[in-house]
């Protein structure tokens, strides 16, 4: 399942991709009957997901459709697990009663620094920023701000609550994050964070899994993960106008 998302979204090779996706689903089922229900609904959000093209476009016409198919691809896997299948392991757990520690809020003021230190090297000198559209216009900056974080909410829902959450249902917990960084990462890629980003990806995506594993917090993975794409945008932005946002380094 996990090759499958390389094949769609890294390599962009519809064909074999889909394929090995329905041969994955296949022989999970003919391994195990709940391994073949969970790799049925983490394929079903790859192979919907496979349907559009995942470029930074931020049209009006394409985050709808954008928008829409990652929704379809977060709530089906959720309502059949729970209605259908009946195991409601796939969730978005908001309201745990669970404080967050010192150490978390350290780390989450951390990622701020450290998106603020590596991130800008990166997109700069490998010209990754070229893939996401220049934006002048506040109605432009505006929409990148939207997409950029709405993409990140997703990714959560997506990656960690429900693809890492089915994995961990059969996997122990290493297994299961190495599983969903592939496909995490993979998805980055078509997404726009070539060149060495895989580097980057993986160590965060990884990071992401561990997390929600050890808190089962999904305000504060999302917290993790929208403090670093507010970076991310404010990187983007002046990338694309060196002479706006002079707080982060030029190369």
């Amino acid at each position: 399942m996990s090759i499958s998302a390389f094949l769609l979204f890294g390599i962009q090779h519809e064909p074999s991709g889909y394929a090995v996706l329905a041969v994955s689903v296949i022989l999970g089922f003919v391994v195990d009957r709940d391994l073949g229900k969970s790799l049925l609904l983490i394929g079903f959000g790859i192979g919907v997901i496979g349907t559009i093209s995942l470029a930074a476009d931020i049209s009006y016409g394409h985050m709808v459709l954008m928008g829409s198919i990652l929704l379809i691809a977060v709530v089906v896997p959720y309502v059949v697990d729970r209605f259908v299948f009946k195991r409601h392991i796939v969730r978005f757990p908001i309201n745990t009663g669970r404080r967050w520690t010192t150490g978390e809020y350290v780390w989450l003021v951390s990622v701020v620094g450290l998106a603020w230190l590596i991130m800008p090297f990166y997109f700069i000198t490998s010209g990754t920023y070229l893939n996401w559209p220049t934006v002048h216009e506040p109605s432009e900056l505006i929409r990148l701000f939207i997409a950029v974080n709405a993409v990140g909410l997703w990714d959560e829902l997506f990656f960690i609550c429900t693809a890492f959450s089915l994995l961990r249902h059969h996997f122990v917990m290493w297994q299961a994050n190495i599983l969903q960084a592939i496909i995490f990462v993979s998805f980055l890629w078509e997404l726009g964070y070539q060149a060495w980003g895989p580097f980057l990806t993986t160590t965060f995506a990884l990071v992401q899994g561990y997390i929600f594993n050890r808190t089962r917090s999904l305000p504060y993975v999302v917290s993790v993960h929208l403090v670093f794409d507010c970076v991310l945008w404010g990187i983007l932005v002046h990338a694309h106008n060196p002479d706006w946002l002079p707080i982060f380094v030029s190369y």
